[in-house]
């Protein structure tokens, strides 16, 4: 199981740990506008998170983090992931969501909502992948994910949050 922190799960605990940290500054890096290591220092701390800059910055190198012109003009962080100077400015939330479409598109079957959770059907031996993309989104009120051979499930923060999900996930996998 995958967990995140969601505005609707401000009970979420991280363990002191270096993999707990590195959850957390990618999520950080997805979810904000970075513009300096203190700042991403700060919003670690208001995590329960208490990293030296020297971690921070050996952290970021680790992760090829990089500053990168934003649309707007701002200098921030982004994580490397091989994108050209053109998507570099584009908006990290729809590029995002337009590569989910691509990858899930052909590996959904049928989506269900069930109270706070959402069950999600694959080909067999596709599940694993499909929660490994799902949990790489910084996705409001989803809190997580399991996946077995076939079928993952989405734990939501309540059942609002799953039916939302549930729609939202037909409507990007029929694209």
């Amino acid at each position: 199981m995958t967990a995140r922190a969601s505005e609707t799960s401000p009970s979420l605990q991280r363990p002191a740990t270096r993999a707990a940290r590195l959850s957390a500054i990618e999520e950080a890096l997805a979810t904000h506008v970075i513009t300096s290591q203190s700042q991403l220092s700060k919003i670690l701390l208001d995590e329960g998170i208490v990293v030296t800059q020297a971690t921070l910055s050996r952290d970021l190198d680790e992760m090829h983090a990089v500053k990168t012109r934003l649309r707007d003009g701002t200098v921030a962080y982004a994580v490397d992931r091989g994108a050209s100077g053109a998507d570099a400015g584009e908006d990290v939330g729809q590029r995002g969501e337009q590569q989910m479409a691509r990858v899930l598109s052909g590996l959904v079957t049928s989506v269900a909502a069930a109270r706070n959770l959402v069950v999600v059907h694959t080909p067999s031996g596709a599940a694993q992948y499909v929660a490994s993309v799902i949990d790489k989104q910084p996705l409001d009120g989803v809190l997580g994910t399991i996946a077995g051979d076939d079928t993952v499930m989405v734990i939501c923060a309540d059942d609002d949050a799953a039916a939302t999900r549930r729609d939202w996930l037909l409507a990007l996998v029929s694209k």
